[in-house]
C-alpha cells in the first residue's frame, strides 16, 4: 500500500467521524468546546500580537521625528574633535542628503522659581528637515534662533530660542512664547569649582520658548530642551570643530545598510555609525521581550484548550470500539486506526485555529479601517484609537504553535490510549 493511499483512508474516515452524530451528545460537545476554545485564543493571539505591532509601529514613529537616520558617536570619550571636517567628508557620501553636528549635555534650566535638571541638545537651524520634529510639536514651532534683516537685507540673530519636552514645560509652568526668558546653567567645562563663589563656576545663557514637543517617552519629554549650536557651545566651552554627536538624513531611494556601510569605511574604528534601532537598543529589546513572552503566555494557554481535545478523543475511541474492530477485519491495521484518531483531533485544532487567523484578521483589519475601539474617550492620547498592523510572520508563527500542539493533544491519547481497545 503505497504512503498516499496509507494517509488518505485514515484523513477520510476522521473526517467522517468529525461531522457524524455521536450515541453520546457530550462527545459533540465537547469536540465543540475545543475546537471554540482554540479559535478564541488563536484569535487573541491575532489580536494581540497585531495591537503591539501597531503600538511599536506607533512609537518607532514618534522616535523618529526626533532621531536622525543615523548618528555618528564617538567609540571612547564624548567628543567628536574633527566634527567640521567630518561633516564636510560625509556630504560627499552617496545616500546622504544632510549632515549635522549636535551637541548634548546636561544642564539646569530654570523660569523664575522652578529649576529643572535636563539634558540640552544644541542643533543646527535646520534640525526639522533632518527630523520629523515639526509632526510631535503640541504648542508653537521649531525655531532654535531669530534673525532679523537690516536695512541692507543682512540677517543677523536677534536672539536665542528655545523648544522644551512637554514634561519639561510642565514642570517649569510655561508654553510656547511666553514672554519671559527660560536660563540655563551649566558647569564651566575647564574651570575648578569655586565653593566661596560657586556661581562663577557656571556658565549660562538665555533663550525664549519657541514650542514644546512630545515624544510619548519620558526620557524625552522629561529630559529634552533644544537649543542651537551657538547657545549650546558656549554652555558646555565647546570648540567650533567639536561635537557630541554627528547625526545624518539619508535621501529617499537610499539603502540604510549600504550607507552605513559606507559611512563607517570612511570613519574608521574610532567612531561609530548607529541607526535608529541602535540609538533605541533598549526599547527595541524590551518590546522583543514583551512581545515573546506574550506570545509564550497565550500559547500556554492554548495548550490548556487543547487538553480538551484529549478528553473528546478519548471518549470517541471508546464510542468507536466497534467500527475500529470491523475495520481491523477488513485489513486496517493498528498504525491506520491510530491515524484517523489523531487526524481527527488535529482536524478538531485546525478548524479551530483556521476560524480563530480568520475572525483576529478580520476584527484587527476592521479597528486598522475604523477604528471602532477607543483610548479612552479618543482624544486624550496621541492616537485615538488602539492601532493594529497584521504581520504574516506572526500569523505564520501562530499557525504552527497551532500546529504543534494540536499534534501534541492529538498523540497522547492515541498513543497510549487506543492500543487497548483495538
Amino acid at each position: 500500500m503505497s504512503v498516499k493511499s496509507d494517509i488518505r483512508f485514515p484523513l477520510f474516515m476522521a473526517w467522517r467521524y468529525l461531522f457524524a452524530k455521536k450515541s453520546h451528545n457530550a462527545i459533540n460537545l465537547i469536540s465543540a468546546i475545543s475546537a471554540m476554545g482554540v479559535m478564541v485564543i488563536t484569535a487573541a493571539l491575532v489580536c494581540v500580537m497585531s495591537v503591539m505591532n501597531g503600538f511599536n509601529t506607533v512609537i518607532e514613529g514618534l522616535f523618529s521625528a526626533f532621531d536622525a537616520e543615523l548618528k555618528i558617536v564617538p567609540k571612547e570619550g564624548k567628543y567628536i574633535s574633527d566634527a567640521d571636517s567630518l561633516t564636510l567628508l560625509l556630504t560627499d557620501i552617496s545616500g546622504v542628503e544632510l549632515v549635522l553636528p549636535t551637541i548634548e549635555e546636561k544642564a539646569l534650566i530654570r523660569y523664575e522659581e522652578k529649576q529643572v535638571p535636563i539634558l540640552v541638545k544644541g542643533v543646527d537651524d535646520r534640525y526639522n528637515q533632518l527630523t520629523a520634529i515639526d509632526s510631535i510639536l503640541l504648542d508653537g514651532e521649531f525655531a532654535v534662533t531669530d534673525f532679523y534683516d537690516d536695512d541692507y537685507g543682512i540677517s543677523t540673530r536677534a536672539f536665542e530660542r528655545c523648544v522644551l519636552g512637554s514634561g519639561v514645560a510642565a514642570r517649569l509652568g510655561v508654553s510656547a512664547h511666553f514672554v519671559g526668558a527660560i536660563r540655563f546653567f551649566a558647569p564651566k567645562r575647564f574651570a575648578r569649582i569655586n565653593l566661596m563663589m560657586p556661581e562663577r563656576s557656571l556658565n549660562d545663557g538665555t533663550a525664549y520658548i519657541a514650542g514644546v514637543f512630545a515624544v510619548g517617552q519620558p526620557e524625552y519629554d522629561d529630559q529634552y530642551a533644544i537649543v542651537s549650536l551657538p547657545l549650546a557651545r558656549q554652555l558646555f566651552d565647546i570648540e567650533e570643530t567639536e561635537a557630541t554627536a554627528i547625526e545624518i538624513k539619508l535621501s529617499n531611494k537610499a539603502n540604510i545598510k549600504t550607507v552605513k556601510k559606507s559611512i563607517q569605511t570612511v570613519l574608521g574604528s574610532s567612531l561609530k555609525v548607529l541607526d535608529r534601532y541602535e540609538q533605541q537598543t533598549d526599547y527595541f529589546r524590551i518590546m522583543k521581550v514583551e512581545k515573546l513572552l506574550t506570545l509564550l503566555l497565550l500559547a500556554f494557554i492554548l495548550l490548556i484548550a487543547c487538553f480538551n481535545i484529549i478528553g473528546s478523543l478519548s471518549m470517541l475511541m471508546i464510542e468507536k470500539q466497534t467500527d475500529t474492530s470491523t475495520l481491523v477485519s477488513l485489513g486496517a491495521n493498528n498504525s491506520q486506526i491510530r491515524r484517523i484518531f489523531l487526524f481527527e483531533g488535529w482536524l478538531i485544532c485546525l478548524l479551530g485555529a483556521l476560524i480563530g487567523l480568520v475572525a483576529g484578521t478580520t476584527l484587527c483589519l476592521l479597528q486598522q479601517h475604523f477604528g471602532f475601539i477607543t483610548l479612552g474617550n479618543g482624544e486624550d492620547y496621541i492616537i485615538s484609537a488602539y492601532p493594529v498592523q497584521v504581520q504574516v510572520l506572526d500569523l505564520l508563527a501562530i499557525s504552527l504553535i497551532v500546529i504543534i500542539l494540536g499534534f501534541i493533544s492529538a498523540f497522547i491519547p492515541t498513543k497510549y490510549l487506543s492500543v487497548k481497545h483495538l
